[in-house]
Order: structure tokens, then sequence, then C-alpha cells
């Protein structure tokens, strides 16, 4: 009779303990997986890739993010002397050029020439070339982007895209007022500290800027949405893609 009680108890065990194994199972699979979560993460600009690839990868990009902290502390020093010396100090490029021009022949003709006296090898001056290719490649990936600017604005100004057209004449007007306040040493100086700043900041706190920028996104789109409604919807648009042919 023990024996019976015991082996009953045992199946109501394995039977408690499958069904809650079961129960368990079930439930990790109506939980979406984790990489499924990670892809409806909503990202700034809809990007898909790190904000390194998204910057063009290389050595641009590692500057901009402080991959390598001398050569970014380098480049901003750098920027911050010239335009210290442009904008503070009021130096003209011409007169610039032409002092640095001077004090370095200056220090190397006097090296040169006092060697002879102190019967010591003269200073070795490297010659500089500018190579060709890296030239080249740089003359056609600026073609090709003035090229894309041109096919854009002329999209622009046929009047198909209301949108485009609103978001391009806004963008310039910011930037004629900023070009009231600063000239364009100065506002290439600030693009250039944003540039070493804002990328870098962005990575390290990116899992909480993006939630703000999906809610500012979605009440940007609610507002446009609106705008388009009452007021763009009722303006004529210009001529459509596909005309009929005579």
């Amino acid at each position: 009779m023990a024996e019976h009680e015991e082996t009953l108890m045992e199946k109501i065990a394995e039977k408690i303990h499958g069904h809650d194994s079961s129960s368990s199972s079930d439930s990790d699979d109506d939980k979406p997986s984790e990489s499924s979560v990670k892809a409806k993460v909503f990202r700034l600009f809809g990007r898909e890739r790190p904000v390194h690839h998204v910057l063009g990868g290389g050595k641009p990009a590692d500057v901009f993010l402080w991959r390598n902290k001398k050569v970014s502390a380098g480049a901003l020093g750098a920027a911050t002397v010239i335009w210290t010396l442009f904008e503070l100090l009021e130096y003209n490029l011409l007169t610039l050029v032409c002092h640095l021009s001077i004090l370095a022949l200056a220090l190397l003709f006097l090296w040169s020439s006092a060697t002879t006296f102190i019967r010591k090898s003269p200073p070795h001056i490297p010659q500089v070339q500018i190579p060709k290719e890296p030239v080249l490649e740089f003359a056609e990936a600026l073609r090709f982007e003035i090229n894309r600017a041109f096919a854009v604005l002329r999209d622009i100004a046929s009047g198909r895209d209301l949108k485009k057209f609103l978001s391009v004449i806004a963008g310039l007007w910011i930037l004629s007022v900023v070009g009231n306040w600063c000239n364009f040493l100065t506002l290439f100086y600030i693009v250039f500290v944003l540039l070493q700043t804002v990328p870098v900041l962005y990575e390290k706190y990116e899992d909480k800027v993006d939630p703000f920028a999906e809610k500012a996104m979605r009440e940007i789109k609610k507002q446009y949405a609106v705008f388009d409604a009452k007021v763009l919807s009722k303006i004529p648009r210009g001529p459509l893609k596909e005309k009929k042919k005579d």
C-alpha cells in the first residue's frame, strides 16, 4: 500500500513538472527575441549602421569620433589656432602665409649657413611633392557631389515635390540668417567643432537620445500632416512627370 502511494505521488509530481516546463517554454516562445527587439529600436535619421559607418568610416570618422585622441585634439587645436589668428587677431591670409614663409626660410638659411662654421652636417630639407592619385580622387568625388547637387536642385525647381522644396527653402533661409551673424570662417569653425563633439557624444549616449528623437519626430510628422491637410494640399502642383505625347 505504501509503495502504491509513493508511485502515485511520483506520477503526480512528474505531471506537475511537465506542465510547468511546457508552460515556461510556451511563455518563452511568446516573448519576442532579443534581435527582433533590437531591430525595432528607433535610430536617429533612420540609420541602421553604427555612427562610424554613417560618417564614412576611415580616418575622418576616427578623427570625429576621437578614436585617436592625439590626432583629434591636434585637429581641433589647429582649427582653433587658425580661427584665432584670422578672427580675433584679424590676420590676413596672404600676410600670414608671407610671415610664416619668411620665418621658415630665415631659420633654415641661418641654420644652413651656421653649419659651415661649426663643421656640422646641414639640415635635411625634404623634397615635398603633391601626389597625383589623391588629387584626382578628390576632384572626382567633388565633381560627383556637385553634379548630384545640381540634379537635386533641378528636381526641386521642377515643382514635383513641394515638401522637398519647402525644406530646401527653409534651410537656405536659416543659412542666410546665420551668415548675417558670422562670416564664413567662423561658420566653418563652428561646424568643425560640432563635428568634433556632437557625433562622439551621440555615440556615447545614443540609447538616451534616440527615444527623445523618436518622440520629436512623431510630433513633427503630426504637425506636418495638419499643415499639409490645411495648406499644402490646397496649393496647385507643378507639371506632372509624365505628359501625354502629342
